[in-house]
């Protein structure tokens, strides 16, 4: 963007990452030549990488490697962030790998019949399923376990795991369930799930999907496969989960998500108990200045206000219904409800180059949120949701710390108090009909 003199807009996120070589970044995104010495077939020229398959792979080589490249991208022992390891051109369960990816069956079978001509076809293709998909385990849970003992304080995970394969929304009856066979096999990843520190699913949209009530569909089965897999390592604790998802769409690259597609995708994701939400963008997609343009504008008129409402609704429902210790979830994971401001008593404003929330909820947003949510926990805490009258106590000393300390969080010199859609001491007591 740089090379057009064109800002973006990038306060209401987390942080910002660039896919570049750069060190340090609060997401390290670590590709198959950033990490070790990884084992593929590159599908165009038939090219074997470190063996081709994992089986012949030299994981202590490789490990030698990872260590040098971990400390070049994550130098810091003591910095937080998320590292996601994108390993794409083989699965760890044998048969997963289809279409272009049966390549890797093909070459294991080839490998065990090199050792032993004397097996048949079946005893061949047996003994290679187990090779194959013991050796991607070591080479993947290795790399796991590594990044752990080097950098704990990142969530380490693979992209796109786990994944709940629920295409076909083209079908008229489409319900976006995760089959009953993927479920088994995701189960099959247990030792995965136990090794990661956080899991990366994708609910990247096609233009099929826009304003397409089936996109709600795909993203709530997808988000709900991974919350149901960050359990099963149950003596570690649920892996929080974080959702990627992009601003455009992966066959349009050009045209944006409309607002009700970034609540299909991370509207969706937040009402579940998602984490967060990686949005990751092409460098292929803002390639010239309309591009870079139409990305800046984007950005302040629709992504960032959406971002900015739903962390705040997220954070508040957290404070209130969760004592600050846990994340709201839905009751009823089929339901429409979001975690939105109340448009009433809420607005999301654009001052000095930076987004903020004005507003104060009512007993009567707070009732709706404990109808509609339950709340989740983080390790190690209690999260209790309150209850109705504890909720009203909760309001009533919200309302006497901005009354009295005049510690407005939005304002700081920004925005003065009458700008603020405050609400009084006496008005709280009128309409506390707990």
């Amino acid at each position: 963007m740089s090379r057009y003199n064109i800002s973006l807009d990038t306060s209401p996120f987390k942080g910002v990452a660039t896919p570049a070589k750069v060190p340090g970044q609060f997401l390290s995104l670590f590709y198959t030549n950033r990490l070790g010495f990884y084992p593929y077939v590159d599908i165009n020229s038939k090219k074997h990488f470190y063996g081709g398959i994992p089986q012949r792979a030299n994981l202590k080589t490789s490990m030698d490697k990872a260590k040098e490249d971990i400390n070049y991208y994550i130098p810091s022992k003591t910095t937080r962030g998320l590292a996601v390891i994108d390993w794409e051109e083989w699965r760890p369960l044998w048969d997963r790998n289809w279409g272009n990816k049966r390549i890797y069956q093909t070459l294991s079978v080839a490998h065990v019949k090199q050792a032993n001509r004397s097996l048949t076809a079946q005893q061949a293709t047996k003994k290679a399923k187990q090779q194959f998909e013991e050796a991607a385990r070591n080479f993947m849970s290795s790399m796991l376990e590594l990044g752990k003992a080097m950098r704990p304080n990142y969530l380490w995970g693979f992209y796109l795991f786990p994944n709940c394969f629920n295409y076909g929304w083209q079908e008229p009856n489409y319900s976006g369930q995760c089959s009953r066979e993927v479920r088994r096999q995701n189960d099959e990843l247990l030792w995965l799930w136990d090794s990661s520190t956080a899991l990366y699913p994708s609910v990247y949209l096609q233009a099929s999907l826009a304003d397409n009530p089936k996109a709600a569909l795909m993203v709530r089965n997808r988000v709900q496969e991974a919350l149901r897999v960050s359990a099963l390592p149950r003596l570690s604790g649920t892996k929080p989960v974080f959702v990627y998802t992009r601003p455009v769409f992966v066959d349009q690259n050009r045209r944006f998500l409309s607002q009700g597609d970034l609540i299909s995708t991370i509207g969706e994701s937040a009402a579940l108990g998602a984490s967060g939400a990686v949005l990751w963008g092409a460098s292929a997609d803002y390639d010239d200045q309309t591009s870079c343009e139409a990305l800046s504008f984007y950005l302040t008129s629709t992504l960032n206000p959406y971002i900015t409402n739903v962390t705040a609704a997220a954070q508040l429902c957290s404070n209130f219904l969760c004592r600050g210790n846990g994340r709201c979830v839905r009751k009823k994971s089929r339901s429409n409800h979001y975690l939105h401001l109340n448009p009433e008593n809420f607005r999301v404003v654009h001052i000095r180059e930076r987004f903020f929330v004005l507003g104060t909820p009512t007993f009567a947003d707070l009732k709706i949120l404990r109808r509609r949510f339950n709340c989740q926990c983080y390790k190690g805490l209690s999260c209790t949701p309150r209850t109705y009258r504890e909720l009203a106590k909760a309001l009533l000393f919200s309302v006497k710390q901005g009354l009295y300390q005049k510690s407005y969080t939005l304002s700081q010199g920004t925005v003065d108090d009458k700008q603020q859609s405050s609400i009084t001491k006496e008005y709280v007591k009128k309409n506390l009909n707990v």
